[in-house]
């Protein structure tokens, strides 16, 4: 099956908004927890400008690994409380940093990368990932950015943790 995706607002809570609506069509019926995951990426990816990575990690009961993602190579392993990633699956909260130079232990995955937007997604009390957003801008990421991957993540984070 094909969808032909297209994005066409300018302001961020309303791009997202229609990201959120897309992702949750592309989810659908679907029951694999990774091949949603996959696409999803690649909705982001398509839908949110100025991003150098988007993508996901899994939590595998004691770390977070690697999962789909569009950009560079990433490390594989991240542990819980390490990094802006583990920072928000370990606190279950959203993270967002506006240079990543300053957050203590960043990892730096990708040297380009400048600020980060990490959303956990828990599921049925499960904590299932995180939602791992990096850009090469430095503040890329406001409230409503923030606002609306996390309003998205809601969606579908059951679709993500099957």
């Amino acid at each position: 099956m094909s969808y032909a995706l297209a994005f066409t607002a300018t302001e961020p809570a309303e791009l997202w908004a229609e990201a959120a609506a897309a992702a949750e069509a592309l989810v659908a019926g679907e029951t694999d927890g990774i091949a949603n995951m996959a696409n999803v990426a690649a909705l982001i990816w398509q839908a949110i400008p100025d991003l150098n990575w988007a993508g996901f990690y899994r939590f595998d009961g004691s770390e977070l690994v690697l999962g789909p993602f569009q950009g560079k190579a990433a490390c594989i392993r991240i542990p819980l409380g390490k990094g802006v990633c583990g920072a928000a699956a370990a606190s279950r909260e959203t993270q967002r940093v506006e240079d990543v130079h300053a957050f203590p232990g960043h990892i730096a995955c990708d040297a380009d990368s400048r600020s980060e937007l990490v959303v956990p997604i828990v599921a049925a009390g499960r904590l299932v990932g995180v939602l791992d957003l990096d850009s090469p801008l430095p503040a890329r990421f406001g409230a409503a950015d923030q606002a609306g991957a996390e309003a998205l993540i809601a969606r579908i984070a059951a679709a993500l943790a099957a």
